[in-house]
């Protein structure tokens, strides 16, 4: 089964003197994407490999006359896995200044590989497309809302990389995921950054996956690791740019009981989150299904916000006396409140919120309306609500 992809039309994402790059984790479809967009194009073009020697030969020596003569011909150069050519960026660089009639598609599986490498050669010479697992909006593409209503259990528990949506098969979905684990995201860290220890990058993740939905204490982690405070961070800060988690920092300006200076974190996938603790038992056997579903609902607002090109500042809201609010949106001028509830609950905003900020909204979404939130809702502009006098 074929699931339409967000960016499935590449033609219109052309920009003159721009290199075109896909980011994202290893598996979710950047090379399917390609591939289908270039059979399907009229222009000539060659698809190439960061894994070929002679592609990373040419490409490394950044010889001009060498990577013009291999481009001559073409309308479209394609590269995936392009983090493997040593200063990639230099070489695209010399592409998009030099041969604009070509035009440039570089995939990349880790962000921060892939940046360090293209990021300063093309400054302002490349528009970046970040890409994730499947997301529901896609899938809603594809489904009814009651089609997809019925498999959110399995995407809160096995999440949604494309090879684990097409088997209805329990065990292979496992495996999937554990081979994804440990054999791509895991092994994308070790190798990028030479981490000796392999033990401890697993145990830290571990440690991340049984907290999300909770402000991480890195000086707590680094205690029970028996690692410093700094290479908690650094690890963490290399598990973000490798796509697995992201980071939503506290909201803060107004109280002194305000939370600040910790971040939660929230992995890409649900079903990378339960590989890593080993834990795909149904609801009825789980003691984490709030998390899992903050998890869930945070980060396909992510996707669905990346995907129709909406960027609004990301915060989550709590005191010292623990009162809370999941996820805050700042856009338009304005503060949007959204608590995510497992079942129907639909509790009342925080009063301190709502007298602190009393121009900003508040929103509880649970199984009943969570599609308004993932899929149908549109960004209006920010109208403060009336104020009853």
């Amino acid at each position: 089964m074929y699931i339409p992809r967000a960016y499935d039309n590449l033609d219109y994402r052309w920009k003159q003197g721009k290199a075109l790059i896909l980011s994202g984790p290893r598996r979710i479809g950047k090379t399917t994407l390609v591939k289908q967009y270039l059979n399907q194009t009229k222009l000539r073009y060659r698809f190439e490999t960061g894994d070929d020697f002679r592609t990373r030969q040419i490409f490394e020596s950044q010889d001009f006359q060498l990577i013009r003569d291999h481009l001559s011909g073409l309308d479209i150069i394609a590269i995936d896995e392009a983090q493997r050519i040593h200063d990639v960026g230099y070489s695209l660089k010399l592409i998009v200044d030099n041969i604009p009639e070509v035009k440039v598609i570089a995939t990349g599986s880790a962000s921060f590989a892939l940046a360090g490498q293209v990021g300063e050669p093309l400054t302002g010479r490349k528009l970046t497309l970040n890409m994730f697992p499947i997301s529901v909006l896609e899938l809603s593409a594809v489904y009814s809302p009651s089609e997809l209503r019925q498999k959110l259990n399995e995407f809160l528990i096995f999440g949604t990389y494309p090879e684990v949506l097409i088997t209805d098969n329990k065990s292979e979905k496992i495996e999937i995921l554990k081979e994804i684990t440990g054999s791509y995201l895991l092994k994308d860290i070790l190798e990028m950054d030479k981490i000796k220890s392999h033990k401890t990058v697993v145990n830290l993740l571990k440690m991340l996956a049984l907290q999300v939905g909770n402000e991480v204490s890195f000086s707590e982690l680094g205690r029970q690791l028996m690692i410093d405070n700094k290479t908690v961070a650094r690890y963490v800060d290399l598990f973000e740019k490798s796509f697995i988690i992201y980071s939503l920092s506290a909201f803060s300006r107004n109280l002194r009981n305000e939370l600040t200076g910790k971040n939660k974190y929230y992995f890409y996938d649900n079903g990378i989150r339960n590989a890593l603790i080993s834990n795909f038992n149904s609801f009825d056997m789980r003691n984490d299904t709030g998390g899992l579903w903050e998890n869930f609902m945070v980060l396909e607002r992510i996707k669905r916000n990346t995907y129709k090109g909406y960027s609004p500042n990301l915060y989550f809201w709590r005191t010292y006396d623990q009162k809370e609010i999941d996820m805050i949106e700042e856009r338009d001028g304005g503060l949007f409140g959204y608590e995510f509830k497992w079942g129907k609950k639909m509790p009342k905003p925080p009063k301190l919120w709502t007298g602190t900020y009393s121009e900003a909204s508040y929103t509880v979404f649970n199984t009943d309306n969570y599609m308004n939130f993932i899929v149908e809702e549109s960004n209006p502009p920010y109208c403060p609500p009336p104020i009853n006098k």
